[in-house]
């Protein structure tokens, strides 16, 4: 038995970030070592709250720290409170809601201390902004040869599936700051973007979340209430059935990577005019004038995916943990 993969979660809980924690929970493959959360679903307080709420509901033993509350240098955006909720939860009734802290510690400061505890065994999966992760590089710039990687669900590349779900080229979280998403791009950590040009490949049914609850767990059984909602919108914006699958998309990258096709080249993220937020790949060994890509480390964009398997992987973990 190989031993479990030390995972940070940063995220903003989240209807498909839930998803993605239960599934990190129920991997036998990882090891939940911290949660942080980041605005973006929802504002700070709810994300961090929303987090606090899925560890005590579903016995979760990682600890969690409560990240920024805006971008390093431009006003947050609205909550998207017609994707979530108002509650981040798809305004399902959070039973049994105790209020609870988060650690003293502030995110980014977790995130530095986890890495130089464990040089060179941690992966840090961020699916918000990336605001923390960018207050981490600024605070202790060796963190990045620190973690053992970076996977992000973050950015269109436009090579499959939407340029872009906020614009027409830009992703959400990258949107949200692409201050922060510029400087974590070219930091010299091994980075992968699970980009929506795979995300939005891989749906999750109304069929399949049905028979993920059908084996009774509460786990299952919320994540299928939860995901009515969120399949709602889908439909009604992108004639979608069901949940595209963002979040457990990234976790399922670190489980097993051979889910994907990646294309390698150094990322800038354009932080300013039209296209504030797009993600702009120079793919390895192409041939240009000097640019802004040049001298940047090389970092990896998924391209393509294999959605059965993943679709498979994500049920099978599920029913393994909670039947």
């Amino acid at each position: 038995m190989t031993t479990p993969t030390k995972i940070i979660f940063d995220t903003d809980p989240g209807i498909d970030d839930a998803m993605a924690l239960l599934f990190i929970e129920a991997s036998p493959a990882l090891d939940l070592i911290a949660v942080t959360t980041i605005f973006g679903n929802a504002d700070i307080e709810t994300t961090t709250r929303n987090a606090l709420y899925l560890k005590d509901r579903f016995g979760l033993t990682a600890p969690v720290y409560k990240g920024t509350d805006k971008p390093l240098t431009r006003p947050r955006n609205p909550s998207p409170t017609f994707v979530h909720g108002v509650n981040g939860l798809g305004d399902v009734e959070l039973t049994g809601l105790v209020p609870a802290q988060p650690e003293a510690k502030p995110a980014h400061q977790a995130i530095i201390d986890l890495a130089r505890q464990y040089p060179g065994e941690v992966v840090l999966c961020a699916v918000g902004p990336l605001t923390n992760l960018a207050l981490a590089l600024q605070a202790d710039p060796e963190v990045a040869t620190l973690l053992k990687s970076v996977v992000i669900m973050g950015g269109a590349f436009g090579v499959a599936g939407k340029p872009g779900n906020v614009t027409p080229v830009a992703e959400a979280n990258i949107w949200n700051d692409p201050e922060a998403a510029d400087q974590v791009f070219t930091a010299p950590w091994n980075l992968t973007a699970v980009s929506l040009d795979v995300t939005t490949q891989v749906v999750m049914s109304p069929d399949y979340m049905d028979a993920l609850a059908a084996g009774g767990s509460d786990a299952c059984g919320f994540l299928n209430a939860i995901s009515k909602p969120y399949a709602a919108f889908y439909g009604e914006r992108d004639g979608v059935v069901g949940c595209c699958v963002h979040d457990a998309a990234a976790v399922a990258y670190v489980i097993d990577p051979s889910l994907f096709t990646v294309r390698r080249g150094s990322v800038r993220v354009v932080t300013e005019g039209i296209a504030l937020g797009q993600t702009c790949q120079k793919a390895e060994g192409e041939l240009f004038g000097p640019s802004a890509w040049d001298d940047q480390p090389i970092q990896a964009a998924t391209v393509a995916v294999d959605g059965a398997r993943l679709l498979t992987l994500y049920a099978q973990t599920m029913a393994a943990k909670y039947g």
